[in-house]
């Protein structure tokens, strides 16, 4: 296990909301922390290639102007001179925005993503993006233009995706936080591989603006849901009303029935099904709570699925060989036979899939009713319930396994989505929180989830899950 001085260990462990306190207090400067940051990321990421553009030099000059701030009384920003990172699907001034795709290297912006925008003006101090999978388009995260990331807690295995660089180096504290994007689990799937803290907003809440690749469809722009990836609750809560277009609504916590998913016929671990009892068992000494598959539990993997290959997913096939005459079958075969093609395997299958899935216009007639009708019932439903969810049916998996399990053509997606799926298709607020150890000793968190307007009310539970069960914990790497 390595360790490294105590001043370093400490700070690596604290989250946004201390180092800021700290550093207001000038108990601590900006430059100090930055510094720690940028040494333990030179440490830490040859092994987990989490991040992979930085802007140390440019950090550490905003750093210092940060402690000037301080120093002269004008210190103005709830994240003063706190070093955080930034998915790489977000666009940040001076850097590029490649989704992982070779034929985009070198695409440097000249304008902040809004939520970017919005974490500097609030003083956040970005040390650089972090990986994802190409086109953000797969669970796993790895590309050809950056290589695959690992999990800090054990190389060997997944940190998922499409958020995995921003997770991975939230868990290996290489940042005090980060900002991801999720349209089908891709901020709370590598939140509970790597024994984070993510929080994917509802429909239309966060400003895409910035943001790649571009949703354009409503069906999939209603699955998007940009949120911080951070080491404790009060920082989701915290740069959530930072990034969002209005800050959530103060809720009491006792008004609220917790749902808690029971047993189903999907597949669950049978360490990550004890800790959901543990939760139902410690929930009824202090709340009302209960035990039942929500409405539309079950119909929500399918749904996803197709609302994801409408059109046989044709912009995104278009963005990933930069024009109409890409052939994701031939990039497939190409890859496995030469591992010479332009994109990487991961995403030319998930858009033969895409192309195998897509709804018929008759079958996308149906969706939209479906939609309109459960947006209403789940409204009423939702409007004083928060359900308990697991993330995923183990811990992190073995490299590659994951993906085997979901880009299946025999619809697999069907059994392993369900519970992330739901968030997405409905357009609903859920926070992932850690709460223990699979039986690999990786973490296992699960997901709250509720209506748009109770934010609030999800971050005061996932406060009382950290009270109860300890929350984040630094990955030692071996």
């Amino acid at each position: 296990m390595v360790t490294y001085g105590q001043t370093a260990t400490s700070i690596l462990d604290m989250d946004a909301t201390q180092i800021a306190e700290l550093i207001a207090a000038r108990k601590m400067t900006s430059r100090e922390a930055v510094e720690q940051y940028i040494a333990h990321i030179k440490r830490i990421n040859p092994l987990v290639n989490g991040l992979v553009e930085n802007r140390f030099a440019a950090a550490l000059e905003e750093a210092e102007e940060a402690d000037r701030k301080i120093a002269q009384n004008e210190a103005a920003g709830r994240l003063l001179g706190v070093p955080i990172t930034i998915k790489e699907a977000f666009d940040v001034t001076g850097m590029q925005t490649t989704g992982g795709l070779l034929r985009r290297k070198g695409f440097v912006q000249h304008r902040d993503a809004e939520a970017v925008r919005r974490l500097k003006a609030e003083g956040a101090i970005v040390l650089g993006k972090t990986n994802t999978p190409e086109l953000c388009f797969c669970q796993e995260t790895d590309n050809k233009l950056y290589g695959r990331t690992n999990n800090p807690y054990d190389l060997t295995r997944t940190a998922g995706g499409s958020s995995g660089g921003e997770a991975a180096m939230i868990a290996a504290g290489a940042a005090a936080a980060g900002l991801g994007s999720d349209i089908g689990g891709s901020i709370r799937f590598p939140s509970h591989f790597n024994g984070v803290v993510g929080f994917k907003s509802g429909n239309g809440q966060v400003s895409a603006k910035g943001s790649y690749p571009k949703v354009e469809h409503e069906l999939q722009s209603r699955m998007l849901g940009i949120g911080p990836i951070v080491k404790s609750v009060r920082d989701a809560r915290l740069l959530y009303n930072i990034v969002a277009k209005k800050p959530a609504p103060e809720k009491q916590l006792g008004k609220f029935t917790f749902n808690v998913l029971p047993k189903t016929a999907y597949p669950l671990s049978p360490a990550t099904a004890h800790l959901l009892d543990s939760i139902y068992a410690d929930l009824l000494q202090e709340f009302d709570a209960e035990r039942e598959v929500p409405p539309y539990f079950e119909e929500s993997a399918q749904i996803w699925q197709e609302i994801m290959s409408i059109g046989g997913a044709e912009g995104p096939r278009q963005e990933a060989f930069g024009g109409p005459s890409g052939l994701p079958m031939q990039a497939y075969v190409k890859e496995r036979l030469t591992g010479k093609a332009d994109i990487h395997k991961y995403l030319s299958w998930a858009l033969v899939g895409a192309g195998l899935f897509k709804p018929t216009p008759r079958r996308l007639k149906k969706i939209h009713k479906a939609i309109r009708h459960g947006d209403h019932i789940l409204d009423g439903y939702l409007h004083q319930h928060i359900l308990v969810m697991p993330v995923y049916h183990t811990g992190a998996p073995k490299h590659g396994m994951m993906y085997s399990e979901i880009f299946s053509i025999k619809k697999t997606y069907q059994v392993f989505m369900p519970y992330t799926a739901y968030a997405n298709v409905w357009g609903l607020p859920a926070l992932t929180v850690p709460i223990g150890e699979d039986e690999n000793g990786m973490p296992v968190g699960v997901q709250l989830i509720s209506k748009n307007g109770n934010e609030a009310a999800l971050f005061s539970l996932g406060e009382w899950l950290e009270a109860h069960y300890g929350g984040y914990r630094r990955a030692q790497l071996q």
